[in-house]
């Protein structure tokens, strides 16, 4: 239930879990802690460059229905992505996400 929990909150409760104890002691809640962290970070980072890329691109009158469809698309994206890690989490799975969670795993 921890686990799940680290994603929560995205950052904060990924953070937060890093330092209560006996929990930042758990290799397992510590990767899960970790794995959030960087999730968000990247999603972050994605949420600017798509902002940059296509608000420049699209910067037009007729253009704004396309870019809040891409943002639709980007918002479901992150939210199927955000639900799977917390069930995954629940169901005790280690889902290890593409890049951010290999840098996860060593890092717990």
């Amino acid at each position: 239930m921890v686990a799940t929990l680290c994603y929560l909150g995205l950052v904060l409760t990924g953070v937060l879990f890093l330092f209560v104890e006996p929990y930042n002691r758990n290799k397992t809640i510590r990767f899960h802690a970790f794995q959030s962290i960087f999730v968000w970070i990247g999603i972050m980072l994605a949420s600017a460059g798509v902002r940059i890329v296509f608000g420049s691109i699209l910067d037009g009158p007729h253009t704004y229905w396309l870019l809040d469809l891409i943002w639709t698309a980007f918002g479901l994206g992150v939210g199927a992505l955000w639900l799977t890690l917390m069930y995954r989490a629940y169901m005790g799975e280690r889902w290890v996400t593409p890049v951010v969670g290999e840098m996860a795993e060593r890092f717990a």
